[in-house]
């Protein structure tokens, strides 16, 4: 948790006034266009947000900070999981395929990445190739067998599906906790480490 923001969210407010001077010109004309910003994984001033600008492109990623005073509007993954659209592509089908077994599974989820993006905001973000990125808010351990069976479901979607465990110390992928190694990698505002399990701290190994 960032400033009582978690990663993926999304915020509105950050203007072309409030940008380094060294930001890009793709920066200050996204900004323009009132386009929101994520937030990311780092540490940040009590009165500020780690996030990231993201441009059309995909190596068009800029990360800056944002003053909380600046905030307008925030749009969180789980608010995005029943918003619908009217494009047609694997990504969002998959999507309309997932939700019945998400929205039964127990866990809190929601929609991240550039489907999230595309369904908070309008500006178009996703293309043909477009995978699937979902979060699962998972404050009690997911054990490994509950692990692999739901990367089996997400395994047989049309497009790929990549899903973050969001736990109270981080996040891990789903298709590593699912895995074979003994440690996975947990991320969060502070560092990235190989842990043998995400949600006990006491376990934790450098």
């Amino acid at each position: 948790m960032v400033n009582g923001f978690l990663a993926h969210d999304l915020l509105w407010g950050l203007t072309p006034e409030q940008l380094p001077a060294d930001a890009p010109l793709w920066v200050v004309e996204v900004m323009s266009e009132g386009q929101p910003v994520v937030v990311r994984r780092a540490l940040s001033a009590a009165d500020q947000i780690a996030v990231g600008v993201r441009g059309a492109l995909r190596e068009q990623r800029f990360p800056t900070l944002m003053a909380v005073e600046a905030i307008q509007r925030r749009v969180r993954p789980e608010d995005l999981c029943h918003v619908e659209s009217d494009r047609d592509l694997p990504a969002l089908q998959v999507l309309a395929q997932l939700r019945p077994m998400l929205d039964t599974c127990g866990w809190v989820w929601g929609v991240s990445g550039s489907a999230g993006f595309e369904l908070a905001s309008g500006v178009t973000a996703l293309h043909e190739r477009s995978d699937l990125d979902l979060i699962l808010r998972t404050p009690q351990p997911l054990d490994r067998v509950q692990a692999q069976e739901l990367l089996t479901w997400l395994d047989a979607a049309a497009c790929p599906v990549d899903m973050q465990l969001q736990t109270p110390l981080g996040a891990v992928a789903l298709r590593e906790w699912a895995g074979p190694a003994k440690r996975v990698l947990l991320k969060n505002a502070r560092e990235a480490r190989l842990v043998n399990d995400p949600w006990h701290p006491q376990e934790h190994t450098a």
